[in-house]
């Protein structure tokens, strides 16, 4: 009898460990795409005939999409089962994936990314819940410190694998490769993952929240990316930002008054979790536009090749590799406000010497930022998602990640925009090639100083909010109220 119990209790471990890996691997496919784009753009800029304000919409439109329908995507699976709604997404990820790759011009290409990013956002909340749903609080922080691996991993390899294939078959393979991965993906998911909802009280979708959201994220990021080619003051631009203001407030009066809001509101009560939340938009919005516009310099400006271009992340993607489980673990056992602050500080340093880089560096003026820059994200993604993740209740474990991961895209989005706003206001078209080259090079030293500082403010906000009991000491808690 002790040997069957044994057994069982075996089984029920290594279920944890190859569930984790299923919804990792899905996972890596959704990071992945964040950035893979971003070494193809001047491929795709010149097969398509983009501007580059088109070509952030490829970014833009993916992150918007996946922003805007996290937190649905969290409801729905904690409505209908998590195991369920990630198969789904991963099905439209995986078709979407093929219309990407057949793009004929710039509006379908960035049609299909915004479908893209409806796949992803009802697959991300789902591996987030599902590994809060499978393990215990003891291992949740090592599982999740996995998790914000795998996802750092795929945003920093991303660029690699997308020069290796830019440079040997075309742009459109990095699409296509995402179609048997899905399959794979589908079949082993149906078979390791153990379904889980919320069976707490009556769910519901709230369409005019989801609505609201959207539309405030789509007129803001619009903005500030079209906002060079129309002109900063001209009424167009005005009436994007200002209609963005207006349908936030109408989103926040919506949520505190709906009977079942998209967005509990009530969850922002909790200091740790707005405080996570928080470092999650500020450190995406200083990040992603790094990862864009260093690939677009080292290719544009310094000629690297698309290969090249996506190698320079490897020290980057090394340091996350070896630091994320291990931050994820130290969490557990000493909180995440003090890992998360010292992430954020590193990684800001980290962005104060890319004032350093001109048109004619090398990539040795590359590597010491890029080294900091993946300790300072290791340090930060697995403490602050769990501190996220512990502030919820586990049956709420759906929308605690779906605000969490919308707030990183965000994040992302705005970062992009912002930057790409930035840079834009140092470029002229009328420049030679060599004075335009210094163009670009001091624009993205005024965004990346612009987001060194929004780093720094990242820094202080884990460190000021976020109050979190190490998951151990939450452990024994448990134990001795049993």
């Amino acid at each position: 009898m002790r040997a069957r119990v044994l057994d069982v209790l075996l089984a029920e471990e290594n279920r944890k460990w190859v569930t984790l890996a299923a919804v990792s691997f899905g996972l890596f496919m959704i990071m992945l795409d964040n950035t893979i784009v971003n070494v193809a753009l001047p491929s795709i800029q010149r097969s398509l005939h983009m501007s580059i304000s088109s070509l952030e919409w490829i970014v833009t439109a993916y992150a918007l999409t996946f922003a805007a329908l996290l937190i649905t995507g969290g409801k729905l699976g904690d409505l209908y089962g998590r195991r369920k709604m990630f198969i789904l997404g991963l099905a439209v990820f995986t078709l979407s994936s093929l219309a990407c790759g057949l793009a004929p011009n710039a509006g379908f290409l960035i049609g299909a990314r915004a479908v893209q990013g409806i796949g992803a956002a009802l697959m991300n909340p789902a591996t987030l819940s599902i590994i809060t749903a499978t393990f215990p609080p003891k291992q949740r922080g090592q599982a999740i410190g996995i998790w914000a691996g795998v996802s750092a991993l795929a945003l920093a390899i991303g660029p690699l694998i997308g020069g290796l294939i830019v440079d040997n078959i075309n742009w459109h393979w990095i699409f296509y490769v995402n179609v048997p991965v899905g399959v794979v993906g589908i079949l082993v998911s149906r078979l390791v993952i153990a379904e889980s909802r919320d069976t707490s009280h009556e769910q519901s979708i709230d369409l005019p929240g989801l609505l609201t959201s959207g539309l405030a994220l789509l007129s803001l990021s619009y903005a500030l990316i079209e906002g060079n080619r129309h002109g900063w003051g001209s009424p167009e631009i005005i009436g994007l930002f200002a209609g963005a203001a207006v349908l936030l407030a109408a989103f926040i009066w919506l949520e505190l008054r709906q009977r079942l809001p998209m967005l509990d509101l009530g969850l922002f009560k909790n200091g740790s979790f707005a405080g996570a939340n928080l470092v999650a938009m500020l450190v995406s919005l200083g990040m992603f536009g790094v990862f864009f516009f260093i690939s677009l310099y080292v290719q544009n400006v310094l000629g690297f090749s698309p290969t090249k271009a996506g190698a320079i992340f490897l020290p980057m993607t090394v340091l996350i590799i070896l630091v994320a489980p291990i931050a994820g673990k130290l969490s557990d056992r000493i909180g995440s406000r003090w890992l998360m602050g010292a992430g954020m500080t590193i990684l800001g340093i980290s962005l104060l010497l890319y004032q350093r880089i001109g048109v004619h560096s090398s990539f040795v003026s590359l590597l010491p930022q890029l080294l900091l820059g993946g300790l300072g994200m290791a340090l930060t993604m697995s403490p602050m998602t769990s501190a996220a993740m512990s502030a919820v209740p586990v049956d709420k474990a759906g929308v605690g990640s779906g605000v969490l991961n919308s707030f990183r895209q965000v994040g992302g989005s705005l970062g992009i925009a912002l930057m790409g706003a930035i840079l834009l206001t140092y470029q002229h078209p009328t420049a030679s090639k060599a004075v335009a080259a210094q163009q670009f090079v001091n624009g993205l030293h005024a965004a990346l100083l612009v987001s060194a500082f929004i780093t720094f403010a990242a820094a202080a906000a884990a460190i000021g909010l976020v109050r979190t009991t190490p998951a151990v000491e939450h452990a024994q808690i448990a134990e001795l109220a049993a």
